[in-house]
């Protein structure tokens, strides 16, 4: 992140995630109902990882106690999605993704937030006048399996800004800036105009920042550009694509990156660069 002049904090951006997470899940993020013998089978397996952890680490009494209160200033300061997210999510997308086929899938990540305004396949996604940044191109095609394109085929994209903050969880920010929801046209293909979003660091003011320092880890993540990619009758897509040669691209944070998700953007005449990228969808079982 380049500028300190509104850094956003923790238990703000947690209090934005939280409030998002309860209140606007879509479908495919929501919960479904559990049996008693799935959840016994799971819960058993995660409190089994964590005492073969105190056993093999020797975890003292005053070591459990300072977790004990580290895991209840997580709660009160609402940074569960984002610690979850950074630290968890890409394992579970991981699994989720074993049996999929089509375009690699990342984590959705905390600063999600849905509804955005519907744009046509050829658009600038909204931003401030004189929006600071390089400007980026970003164009491509949807396709299936078979190579057919996905005529209207959605693409919900967001992503930071020139200093790595996002709408909706920076003071600072215009609502819905940098935020769309492009409509291909009739051969699957878009064309959207914004500017490459810069490496961002996760607030570390609250507790999951203390882990990070206390651990000698680092809080940054690669600039990168969110997409959901939908379309009736196709499983949709959660993903993040990122740029060549990045700061932080092969050490993520979030260990979210993925080689084949990874733009090689080529310099235009105005000074500006130009990305390009194709997604394949599969048929829904």
């Amino acid at each position: 992140m380049t500028a300190t002049e509104h850094p956003p904090t923790a238990a703000g951006a947690g209090a934005s995630a939280t409030q998002v997470f309860r209140s606007a899940r879509t479908e495919d993020h929501a919960t479904p109902a559990v049996s008693a013998e799935r959840t016994s089978d799971v819960v058993s397996a995660v409190l089994d990882g964590v005492h073969a952890a105190i056993r093999a680490k020797k975890v003292t009494y005053p070591e459990f106690q300072a977790a004990k209160q580290w895991l209840i200033e997580v709660g009160e300061g609402g940074e569960w999605p984002l610690l979850l997210d950074v630290f968890v999510e890409h394992v579970v997308e991981e699994v989720a993704s074993e049996e999929r086929n089509g375009t690699k899938g990342s984590i959705l990540g905390p600063y999600y937030l849905p509804g955005r305004p519907k744009l046509p396949s050829v658009t600038q996604l909204p931003m401030r006048p004189g929006e600071k940044g390089v400007p980026l191109v970003f164009t491509g095609q949807v396709r299936d399996l078979d190579g057919d394109p996905v005529p209207g085929a959605e693409l919900d994209i967001w992503h930071a800004d020139d200093e790595g903050y996002y709408s909706g969880f920076a003071a600072h920010v215009p609502e819905g800036n940098l935020r769309g929801v492009v409509v291909c046209d009739g051969q699957g293909r878009f064309e959207i105009s914004t500017i490459k979003p810069a490496p961002y660091q996760i607030p570390t003011d609250g507790p999951t920042g203390e882990l990070i320092e206390a651990a000698g880890w680092h809080p940054w993540r690669p600039a990168h550009l969110h997409l959901i990619v939908r379309a009736p009758g196709y499983r949709r897509i959660t993903t993040q694509l990122y740029f060549e040669g990045g700061d932080w691209l092969d050490d993520d944070v979030a260990r979210a990156t993925k080689p084949e998700l990874v733009l090689d953007p080529q310099p235009r005449g105005d000074g500006g660069l130009l990305a390009r990228y194709d997604f394949v969808l599969e048929r829904a079982r």
